[in-house]
């Protein structure tokens, strides 16, 4: 069986497609730039948990954190890279196909 003859599930990329990781890159899409606290209140996560998974993502170099102040208050900064604007559109383009094939 080829690559093309596989259903598109098979394709769908674990990094990318878990709910958490996924709405970050949504989200970081979307913005362009997404601060921390932003990106903790809109996925209701626990600082802890958020950090977790953008190390994740930071490893699979589908984005990169950029830590700077905004007056006297700490913050981060998240940004798609090229990588992570590749494996989202892919993501998605999936999604699409899977949808397409259920037909409710």
């Amino acid at each position: 069986m080829t690559a093309d003859a596989l259903h598109p599930v098979t394709g769908l990329d674990d990094v990318v497609h878990q709910r958490v990781r996924l709405g970050i890159l949504t989200i970081a899409h979307e913005a362009r730039r997404v601060e921390f606290g932003y990106l903790r209140a809109q996925l209701q996560l626990t600082a802890g948990n958020l950090s977790q998974h953008l190390g994740v993502l930071e490893t699979a170099g589908l984005v990169a954190m950029e830590k700077g102040y905004e007056g006297k208050r700490g913050r981060t900064w998240i940004t798609l890279t090229p990588a992570g604007t590749t494996a989202l559109a892919e993501e998605i383009g999936r999604l699409k196909e899977l949808i397409s094939r259920v037909d409710l």
